[in-house]
């Protein structure tokens, strides 16, 4: 299995330059945050999943479907407990309570989700060069690429070391969830001494290529907006506008729920 989320597909969102995509993850973000109803939060996920569509990404969420189920279960409980209403549901859970924690798990959902779309449309090369543009450094650049890149590396290791542990007879699979997550903690270890082998390799390669010797930079891969991100920037920027208009004047609220 391969550990990177990237999907090479020849799409409309994936031809969009990365700053288009980086300022679509932005807004995604905010958009989130704008409504707390419910039904207003499924209509924002309805538009990350449209997205995901146009990309051909929501494959990748079956590799990410427990992330969600249990932030969504978690984000249930928890508010249902802490948060207060006016409307008594069953026991001591409110009504209002309860609904408020579907509208947090939408709304977790749906940016991990526009995080999944994002990773899985722009490629690591992309992401420096796209912050790069934007006036960001390139040495922090470089940074966020190489996270982005650790990731992948660090469970491609454990999948490794987990499969070579198998082949040696070591039984992961049997059990309950917590016999397994206790099977599988000692495998930490390796992975953790593997890694750190690995950023040493990466950083002493970077030391003898004469990583940041020089201040000017030329760059492989060229990047440009067109019309088709002035086109999505524009539409997208309406819809935010408009889902911030309609929040203030009242719609979008959940009445009715305390802390």
């Amino acid at each position: 299995m391969d550990p990177s989320l990237y999907l090479d597909r020849d799409t409309f969102v994936h031809r969009l330059d990365p700053r288009t995509k980086m300022f679509l993850l932005l807004g995604m973000f905010v958009l989130a945050f704008v409504f707390t109803a419910p039904l207003y939060l499924l209509a924002v996920l309805a538009i990350v999943l449209f997205f995901g569509y146009l990309s051909q990404s929501l494959a990748n969420l079956g590799r990410i479907w427990f992330i969600l189920l249990a932030i969504a279960i978690v984000s249930i409980i928890l508010w249902s407990i802490f948060g207060s209403g006016e409307t008594p549901l069953f026991l001591f859970v409110e009504r209002e309570a309860f609904i408020y924690g579907v509208s947090i798990a939408l709304r977790l959902d749906a940016t991990i989700i526009a995080g999944m779309i994002f990773l899985s449309t722009t490629r690591n090369e992309e992401v420096a060069i796209g912050l790069v543009r934007l006036g960001i450094p390139y040495r922090f650049a470089f940074a966020v690429s190489t996270a982005l890149r650790l990731v992948p590396m660090i469970v491609a290791t454990g999948l490794t070391i987990s499969q070579a542990q198998r082949s040696r007879g070591l039984d992961l699979d049997s059990g309950n969830i917590i016999q397994r997550i206790r099977k599988h903690l000692p495998l930490l270890v390796p992975v953790f001494v593997t890694t750190v082998r690995s950023t040493n390799v990466f950083s002493m390669a970077l030391e003898s290529k004469g990583f940041g010797a020089g201040s000017g930079r030329t760059f492989y891969l060229h990047i440009a907006m067109g019309r088709r991100d002035a086109l999505v920037l524009v539409v997208f920027v309406l819809l935010l506008a408009g889902s911030i208009a309609l929040r203030v004047m009242g719609y979008g609220e959940l009445e009715g729920f305390t802390l």
